[in-house]
C-alpha cells in the first residue's frame, strides 16, 4: 500500500469537521495564498489624507505606504497511533483510517483550535493599553453585568467594527446566567447551533447592541494562556511557577480564566494546515505488528492590524483576578 498523505485527500472533509465543532468557527479561514511550507502574506496599506485645496492651482501630494507582512504558522503538533491489527478489518483499512482522523479531530483538534484562538486573541488583547481589564468573576452580577458588557464595546474603536456587524463576544456560562436574570436586558437568549447541517456545537446566544454574544460552555478552552505540552498530551491552563521552580531569572505566570473576549471577523483569522496524515499497514513499519497512524497538524490564530494606522484596535479581553496555581 502507497504511504499516502491522507490529509491532501481529505482536507476538505478534515477543515468541515474544524468548522462543525468550533466556537471559533466563524475565524476559520483557508483563504490565504502560501509563500513557504508555513508562511503566508499580508499586505497592509495606508494613506495620507485630504489637504485643503488651493484657487490658484496645483494640487496637494499625498503619501501612501504598502507593507508586505510575512504571517508564519507556529503551532506545530504531531501525534502517531498503532492500532493492532486484529482491531482492523483488513478490507476495510482505508475507512478505519477516516474513523480514527474523525474521532481525534473531534475531541482533541477541535477544542485546541478553540484555546489557541481565545489565548493568541487575550495575548494581543492584553499587549494594548485600552484593549484588556481585569475583572473578579464574581463582579459580574445580575445587576451590573449588562452595563459591564455594553461598557466593554464602547472602548477604544470598537464602536467602529460594532457598526461593521463585524464583532463576535464570548463569555463565560456564569455571566450568561447572569445577562438571562439581567432585569435590564430584554433580549432573548436561544440555544442556537454554530454550525448548519445538524452537527454543529450548540450553545446559548443573544446579542447587545447588534453584537453577537456567545456562551463558552467548555471553559477549560477559556483561558489567556496555556500548557501545550503537558504529560499526557493535549493542552491545559498554564500554571503560575515561582523563581524556584523554574531555574530562571523570572517565574512564570499562571494563566487567568477569561470572563469577556471581544474578535472581529475582519481581522481575527485561525489559519489551519493539516500538514499530514500518514497510515502504514503492517510491514511498512518497525514500531509493532499492526496499522500504524500519524497525523502532524500545522496551524496558528493571527491578529491583523486596521488598515489605517497599522494598529491592533478591533479586539478586547477581560480576565478574572484569579490565577492558575
Amino acid at each position: 500500500m502507497p504511504n499516502l498523505n491522507y490529509a491532501e485527500a481529505w482536507s476538505p472533509e478534515l477543515l468541515e469537521i474544524l468548522i462543525q465543532g468550533t466556537l471559533t468557527s466563524p475565524f476559520v479561514t483557508d483563504n490565504v495564498r502560501w509563500v513557504g511550507v508555513k508562511t503566508f502574506h499580508f499586505t497592509q496599506m495606508s494613506t495620507t489624507g485630504f489637504k485643503n485645496h488651493s484657487r490658484k492651482g496645483g494640487w496637494n501630494t499625498g503619501e501612501y505606504t504598502q507593507t508586505d507582512v510575512p504571517y508564519t504558522l507556529a503551532h506545530d503538533r504531531d501525534i502517531e497511533f498503532l492500532v493492532d491489527k486484529a482491531d482492523v478489518d483488513e478490507t476495510n483499512s482505508t475507512a478505519s483510517i477516516q474513523n480514527i482522523s474523525r474521532v481525534f479531530e473531534q475531541t482533541h483538534v477541535v477544542p485546541e483550535t478553540d484555546a489557541l484562538f481565545f489565548s493568541k486573541v487575550a495575548q494581543a488583547a492584553q499587549k494594548e493599553a485600552d484593549y484588556h481589564s481585569s475583572t473578579a468573576a464574581a463582579g459580574y452580577t445580575k445587576a451590573k453585568v449588562f452595563g459591564m458588557l455594553k461598557d466593554i464595546l464602547s472602548k477604544g474603536k470598537l464602536r467602529r467594527y460594532k457598526a461593521n456587524g463585524s464583532l463576535i463576544m464570548y463569555v463565560t456560562s456564569a455571566i450568561m446566567d447572569a445577562l438571562e436574570q439581567s432585569t435590564e436586558f430584554t433580549r432573548k437568549i436561544e440555544m442556537t447551533q454554530i454550525a448548519e447541517g445538524g452537527m454543529g456545537i450548540e450553545t446559548r446566544v443573544t446579542d447587545i447592541d447588534g453584537v453577537t454574544v456567545m456562551e463558552v460552555i467548555d471553559d477549560e478552552r477559556f483561558y489567556d494562556a496555556f500548557d501545550w505540552e503537558p504529560e499526557k498530551g493535549g493542552f491545559q491552563p498554564r500554571a503560575k511557577k515561582a523563581e524556584s521552580d523554574t531555574g530562571a531569572g523570572d517565574g512564570v505566570t499562571g494563566a487567568h480564566k477569561i470572563n469577556v473576549l471581544v474578535a472581529c471577523l475582519e481581522t481575527c483569522k485561525t489559519v489551519p494546515k493539516i500538514s499530514s496524515i500518514y497510515f502504514f499497514e503492517p510491514g511498512a513499519h518497525t514500531k509493532g505488528d499492526g496499522y500504524l497512524y500519524q497525523n502532524r497538524s500545522l496551524s496558528d490564530t493571527f491578529v491583523l492590524p486596521n488598515g489605517l494606522d497599522g494598529k491592533i484596535d478591533s479586539i478586547f479581553v477581560d480576565v478574572d483576578t484569579a490565577e492558575t496555581t
